[in-house]
């Protein structure tokens, strides 16, 4: 097989799992940015699906996030693949909407996610994390994703939810298997199993929690949407369920990519490890660099409501354009040296989103929960060391590892 610099720009594909065996393909991206910022790629692998635009260039992002009205998240979904998931069921969850209806349903949760609401909870976080690393006690080693980053994100997540612990378990399996299609570790049986067993599963355990909160209600968020109106209107009950798989699902895979991305970072660079460990005041600023050079899901989708250009190419309506922030996070028009990880650097960045209505709503609480992973884990474990290989995920949506294995120290 031709390498990326051999083909020709119309023989990549940008989706093509072999280009994700090592994560990310940033080389391609890398060329798509200098030669072709807009460039389309089939979708091989699902011959009922239509292939997609690759928006590359952080400018392009931006200006794609921001004109919902040209650039739909709800006509086709968010995803790449229309049909991954029933549409309906895909358009019940607030980021694959548009206006009115998507701000008057995020609208309900910004309240219980503002920066102050948020700031309330560290010590409960602290104590979270304080836990999970108890129980590394005695143990030279250890994985940094089974053993820290699951744990800590699924019980903050659900003790926002109001899921058991005993739960939390169960709750990251379905996660990590509905999102991480594509790699046959996460998701051994593929798409077909996920329609078949994982959505029944979901959609059993939280109508369970729904029924519960109708007749009991309490103060987390899974009871919020159970009871909450949208124009006078209360929620069916498959827009309760992904409405709530949705803040798992951000919940539990989000800030454990971005935080395991970023213990391998200081790991291969010791020298910016002891920095850290030294001055712990440099961890917010260093927090923004893993999120610009390890965000958390590698695109998000758009389709073109009429016949539109980006970046001076002409795209016609019903076309998928795909937001690919693994690339515009290493735009060398905004970075100097993009691909070198810097603690010092302190970027803006599109890890969340570039803007606009979809921008990120676990943003304060992701920061947060990265700020005490990092302090807790470099206090706890100053020397900790690679013990093995880092293997990435397979899959064109996650960008992150599956396994970080180390010597504690």
């Amino acid at each position: 097989m031709p390498t990326d610099t051999e083909q020709s720009l119309d023989e990549i594909d940008v989706g093509d799992p072999k280009n994700w065996g090592d994560g990310a393909p940033h080389e391609i991206f890398k060329r798509l940015r200098s030669e072709c910022p807009v460039h389309w790629s089939e979708i091989n692998d699902y011959p009922d699906e239509a292939g997609f635009w690759s928006v590359v260039t952080a400018d392009d992002v931006h200006t794609v996030s921001r004109d919902w009205r040209t650039f739909s998240s709800e006509r086709g979904g968010c995803m790449a693949l229309t049909h991954a998931i029933p549409l309906e069921l895909m358009t019940s969850m607030f980021i694959a909407m548009d206006p009115p209806k998507h701000d008057r349903l995020k609208a309900l949760f910004q309240r219980g996610f503002t920066p102050k609401r948020i700031a309330m909870h560290e010590d409960e976080i602290r104590a979270i994390v304080v836990k999970v690393l108890d129980r590394l006690e005695g143990r030279e080693t250890a994985d940094v994703i089974d053993d820290i980053a699951q744990p800590v994100v699924s019980r903050v997540i659900s003790s926002f939810m109001g899921i058991p612990e005993e739960d939390d378990k169960v709750w990251a399996t379905l996660v990590n298997t509905t999102l991480g299609v594509g790699d046959e570790e996460l998701a051994p049986g593929g798409l077909e199993k996920v329609l078949a067993e994982d959505f029944p599963e979901i959609f059993r355990r939280a109508q369970a929690m729904i029924d519960d909160r109708r007749e009991n209600p309490t103060d987390d968020l899974t009871s919020v949407l159970v009871h909450a109106e949208i124009d006078g209107e209360m929620l069916a009950d498959h827009e309760i369920v992904m409405g709530f798989f949705l803040l798992v699902a951000a919940g539990n895979d989000s800030t454990k990519a971005t935080f395991t991305s970023g213990m391998k970072a200081l790991l291969d660079h010791p020298d910016q490890m002891r920095e850290l460990v030294e001055d712990p005041s440099l961890i917010p600023g260093a927090i923004e660099e893993c999120l610009r050079m390890f965000p958390a899901f590698a695109n998000f989708r758009r389709t073109a409501t009429k016949d539109t250009e980006v970046h001076g190419h002409p795209i016609a309506e019903g076309d998928k354009v795909l937001m690919w922030y693994v690339s515009s996070n290493r735009d060398e028009t905004r970075y100097e040296d993009p691909d070198v990880f810097d603690i010092h650097r302190n970027p803006e960045h599109q890890a969340f989103g570039a803007g606009g209505r979809h921008f990120c709503l676990g943003t304060a609480l992701a920061r947060l929960e990265l700020k005490v992973l990092f302090e807790e884990t470099l206090k706890r474990y100053p020397n900790m060391k690679p013990n093995g290989e880092a293997k990435p995920a397979s899959t064109a949506f996650l960008n992150q590892f599956k396994t970080l294995p180390v010597r504690l120290g």
